[in-house]
């Protein structure tokens, strides 16, 4: 697990982590960016070249608001139109689990980007784990706040799960981290990642 510390205490804990793991002048893209304030961070702060690409209109909206160049549409549509290594970074951040072919993408990231950071709710959580013991029902949790029926989530992960998936897509995964609910990473939750991590963040690159 890597030891990098965030390098902006404004922004949520996971999106810090993130931009710490950013070289300075890189060229990014930002694959549902929200509402652009990692993106915003690392033009602003890591002389990055920056874009994304938002389903949410409202969203995009207020990212073109702030000024960054960001497309509203399908990522998964958008990124074919981009050139093999076109990016130093593709980032992903808490969106694989709501796309629905995780593994075609994670393809596409790679194709268009030198390395990519992938981040999503930890569904082997002990939250998770004890609410679907106890109570029969799919886990509602803070990252993950949806009933069954109308959730944006069609894929959810955990851990070892995405590992897995890395390595049948021959990923490297170059470091990872994970995140607690108080939006910190203690040598605690470093020590049982599985079953104490809330968000899981993933570094990786081509095998």
């Amino acid at each position: 697990m890597s030891t990098t510390k965030p390098e902006n205490n404004k922004m949520r804990f996971d999106l810090q982590i993130i931009a710490s793991w950013i070289e300075p002048g890189s060229r990014v893209i930002d694959l549902g960016c929200g509402e652009g304030d990692l993106l915003k961070f690392l033009i602003h702060h890591k002389g990055a070249t920056g874009t994304g690409i938002e389903h949410n209109e409202s969203k995009a909206a207020q990212c073109i608001e702030k000024g960054l160049s960001v497309l509203q549409g399908d990522i998964n549509e958008e990124v074919l139109d981009y050139p093999d290594n076109s990016f130093d970074y593709v980032i992903m951040s808490q969106t694989l689990q709501q796309v629905y072919e995780p593994d075609t993408l994670i393809r596409s990231m790679l194709r268009i980007g030198k390395r990519g950071i992938v981040s999503f709710p930890n569904f082997s959580h002990w939250g998770c784990r004890l609410q679907l013991l106890l109570s029969g029902y799919a886990p509602v949790t803070q990252q993950l706040p949806y009933e069954w029926y109308n959730t944006p989530n069609t894929h959810l992960c955990t851990l070892s799960d995405f590992e897995d998936l890395c390595e049948r897509l021959n990923v490297r995964i170059l470091q990872s981290r994970v995140v607690n609910y108080a939006q910190q990473s203690n040598v605690i939750t470093r020590m049982y990642p599985s079953l104490l991590g809330e968000i899981a963040i993933y570094h990786i690159t081509r095998g």
